[in-house]
């Protein structure tokens, strides 16, 4: 018998690969892939035709100090504050590299909270789903 860490897997698993067999990136209309840790958010466009990834961002790449005092103003948390600030990050990165249009790709994950928020951030910065 499998014990619950096993079967948790093997389910998140086969979520992954439902969402993904629904959604294919090319070069004009990128997949935009986001993986959530515990503590960080990452973000990427790839290319599936290639096996390329085009752009990516982090939250690693923002400041701190900057994420904590934008969410107190808004009243959310500072995961939430950033994962948006990513989003935005990397819709002005791929503009610059004249990619408007992705396909949303929200892996194993719900789409509400951090993964929201990235979609959410995404649209504000002018990429289109």
């Amino acid at each position: 018998m499998l014990n619950k860490q096993k079967v948790k897997a093997i389910k998140k698993e086969r979520r992954k690969r439902r969402t993904r067999s629904k959604i294919y990136g090319t070069k004009k209309v990128p997949r935009l892939s986001v993986f959530k840790s515990s503590k960080h958010i990452y973000c990427q466009l790839i290319n599936d035709e290639e096996s390329k990834t085009l752009v990516s961002a982090s939250d690693k790449l923002l400041e701190q100090k900057d994420i904590k005092a934008l969410a107190q103003k808004e009243g959310i948390s500072a995961g939430i504050a950033a994962a948006y600030e990513v989003g935005k990050l990397l819709a002005k990165n791929a503009l610059d590299k004249k990619i408007k249009e992705c396909v949303f790709d929200k892996s194993s994950f719900k789409y509400h909270g951090r993964v929201k928020e990235v979609a959410e951030g995404a649209r504000a910065g002018g990429l289109k789903f």
